[in-house]
């Protein structure tokens, strides 16, 4: 299965107020929250099967046909692309003066975004709003403007089940399932959860220890266990 989609809104809100639950900018009001939805993740694929080894399965052995054959493996893959991330401003601003309102720094140019968990994005591209009038103190930073890392995940499994009475419906299932299997690194920077530094907060013009442009959370890496199941 695979969904290609794009949502924009200006607000993700489940209070009964909607959109006008929070109005970040009260002079540009909606037009100033307006781009890339936090659960807009442009591509989305998944995938799952069950496949009967063929290994043994026909063998004229009992006994080899039993202990050898009749192996399944089964699977889930998962690939998607990264899901927004907003970049906030922290520290004394015009936010802080006005009720319900938040704010997002200056951006100068697209940077380079470097991708590494000790910066995700370009961090020097970003600097305080200059705060001559109350328009002026709100950063044009766009909402969501960054796009955080994907994942790629397979989950697989090997199972037997050892029949010892058809007529009664016995046998001894052996199962083998591997999380993750690949062991591959799958950052977690989601920016609700803490997973990723994204507030700008200058200390003398540079970012302050809050890590900003840090991934700070992944995935589990990969995890096997073993089952034994007895039917009678």
């Amino acid at each position: 299965m695979y969904t290609y989609s794009h949502t924009n809104d200006s607000n993700t809100n489940s209070s009964s107020a909607g959109d006008l639950g929070h109005l970040s900018n009260s002079y540009e009001g909606w037009k100033y929250d307006f781009g890339p939805a936090n659960f807009d993740i442009h591509n989305i694929f998944g995938a799952n099967f069950v496949y009967q080894l063929p290994l043994f399965k026909h063998s004229d052995s009992k006994a080899t046909k039993t202990m050898l054959g009749g192996w399944e493996v089964s699977g889930i893959v998962t690939m998607v692309s990264g899901a927004p991330i907003n970049i906030g401003l922290s520290g004394p601003n015009v936010a802080s003066f006005v009720p319900n309102s938040s704010n997002r720094p200056d951006q100068t140019g697209t940077g380079s975004n470097p991708h590494t968990i000790a910066e995700w994005f370009d961090t020097s591209i970003y600097s305080t709003p200059a705060c001559a009038s109350g328009p002026d103190c709100f950063g044009n930073t766009k909402r969501n403007s960054v796009i955080g890392p994907g994942r790629d995940n397979w989950n697989l499994s090997l199972f037997k089940n050892f029949v010892f009475s058809e007529a009664r419906g016995s046998n001894l299932q052996f199962r083998a399932e591997v999380f993750n299997v690949w062991n591959h690194t799958q950052l977690n920077a989601s920016a609700q959860n803490g997973g990723i530094g994204a507030n700008f907060n200058p200390t003398g013009g540079v970012p302050s220890s809050y890590g900003f442009g840090q991934i700070t959370q992944a995935w589990d890496p990969r995890i096997i266990q073993l089952a034994l199941k007895l039917y009678f």
